[in-house]
């Protein structure tokens, strides 16, 4: 039997100050002037976009690729 513990919720709250923020970023790139190396860096809220695209990408192989290879049987630890 497992004891696992249920997940962490997060307060309304803490979900409208991490929108704020990213709000905050997607604002203070119209002051900003960039020099884009690529192009496409030189888009609107670029940092915002990639960052998120990135950050979500991260968690789909962390889960789906590396969860199989180094997931463990439910019974492995039984004697």
């Amino acid at each position: 039997m497992s004891d696992r513990k249920p997940p962490v919720r997060l307060s309304k709250r803490t979900w409208m100050i991490f929108a704020a923020m990213l709000l905050g970023t997607v604002v203070a790139d119209l002051f900003v002037h960039h020099h884009p190396h690529f192009g496409v860096d030189g888009s609107f809220a670029f940092h915002a976009w990639y960052g998120f695209l990135t950050c979500c990408a991260m968690v789909l192989v962390a889960k789906l690729l590396l969860g199989k290879i180094l997931a463990r049987p439910d019974d492995y630890y039984d004697a």
